[in-house]
């Protein structure tokens, strides 16, 4: 082989092993960053609870757990309980809900310690990007541009919703009552959920607070229908996230915990399961309390607009819209039933009450729906004047003959 044969051979080898040790290396930088955020986030536990559903339940001490690693929240005095919980002036009273999560069955966490959903590394290699993990992947249609609605309006944009919105006021907190379903998913980036949305301010300076139900196959590994929490204090860009997936929410339970699941849903045209919420602003904190268990509060240190009271209160479902294949989803939202087969099919969210300035909870006024795309899914308000208070049906199996 001449001189110019072999300067060439080695060029040739070069370009082989090049893509090689830069994957290699590129591959090494991954798994210290993964490894590094999984130290952050999964703190030391007293015991840990194996769930059948396959969760790892860690039980750790009150005062270490993520929350705390916030920089606001370093010198947080957690709270156990708080000073009040807000009257009712609704005559009717709500029977006690026990669905109860998946992990209960195999344990509970200690006296002094909180139950945290372990992330696990493919929870992490799951998401969007190591750096976006737990946070809400918003296209920039979304909330960023001085909109005065949670919600985006073009479903075009993947995001579709079916909700019902109260009248623009101040709001220092809501109770409901909300269908439990398990809907069907149909890709693993797609989501559906139910939940509320308390919220201020506009565009860059968007502050919610969210709660509710979803399955997440993108987030969570499974389709179970999990409880779920998130907030923001600046429309989704930076801060905030899902669950305990970054420093914010303070777990305070023992026994229930953000991100877990449930295994006792509803039936169509069979037995029906709810979950009472309630969600209220007290000292500054806004408070979360699942039937009769207080599961933790977002700080006020985490907010600037929504401390003075949410100017938005909205209740719905909402779901992701991939487009696979060129069509509309399949995806389920609720029961995967429309809003007008009622009771017993479509998915409700009944009792619907906001906190006033007097910390008394009243029945929402003036309620008005909005609907992305009422041929894939829709809302149906409730008759007045029931047991029921003020409800409303909603939901819808995407993909139909309406649905292309």
């Amino acid at each position: 082989m001449g001189m110019a044969g072999y300067t060439v051979a080695l060029m040739m080898i070069g370009v082989i092993i090049s893509p090689c040790l830069y994957g290699k290396e590129f591959s090494d930088h991954q798994e210290i960053k993964v490894q590094r955020l999984l130290k952050r986030l999964n703190k030391h536990a007293l015991i840990s609870i194996k769930s059948e559903d396959g969760d790892i339940i860690d039980c750790v001490p009150i005062h270490s757990q993520p929350a705390f690693d916030h920089p606001l929240l370093k010198n947080h005095t957690i709270q156990m309980r708080p000073s009040f919980i807000p009257e009712s002036t609704s005559t009717y009273t709500k029977k006690k809900i026990n669905a109860t999560q998946v992990w209960n069955k195999n344990g509970r966490c200690p006296i002094n310690t909180v139950p945290i959903r372990r992330i696990k590394k493919e929870d992490i290699l799951r998401s969007k990007s190591i750096e976006n993990f737990g946070k809400k992947t918003m296209t920039p249609g979304i909330l960023l541009y001085g909109s005065s609605s949670v919600l985006e309006d073009d479903p075009s944009i993947g995001h579709e919703y079916a909700v019902m919105n109260a009248m623009n006021g101040l709001y220092f907190g809501t109770q409901f009552s909300v269908n439990i379903w398990k809907p069907q998913v149909q890709v693993r980036n797609e989501f559906s959920l139910a939940q509320t949305w308390l919220s201020s301010g506009a565009g860059t300076a968007l502050n919610t607070i969210e709660a509710g139900l979803q399955v997440y196959p993108g987030k969570y590994g499974d389709n179970n229908v999990r409880l779920f929490v998130y907030w923001t204090a600046d429309g989704y860009q930076r801060t905030g996230c899902y669950n305990t997936d970054c420093p914010g929410f303070v777990q305070r339970s023992s026994l229930v915990t953000v991100g877990g699941a449930y295994t006792t849903v509803s039936e169509y045209n069979g037995n029906q399961y709810e979950l009472s919420m309630l969600i209220w602003k007290d000292s500054g904190n806004w408070w979360l309390r699942i039937g009769e268990e207080l599961v933790g509060y977002w700080p006020g240190e985490l907010f600037n607009s929504i401390g003075s009271g949410a100017t938005r209160a909205l209740w719905g479902g909402e779901i992701i819209n991939a487009k696979t294949g060129g069509q509309h989803t399949a995806t389920d939202m609720g029961s995967g039933h429309f809003a007008d087969e009622g009771f017993g099919k479509a998915s409700f969210f009944r009792s619907l009450m906001t906190v006033d300035g007097s910390n008394t909870l009243r029945e929402a006024q003036g309620l008005y729906p909005q609907i992305t795309n009422s041929n894939c899914y829709n809302v149906k308000a409730g008759d007045a004047g029931t047991k029921w208070g003020v409800y409303f049906f909603y939901g819808g199996p995407g993909l139909n003959a309406r649905c292309p």
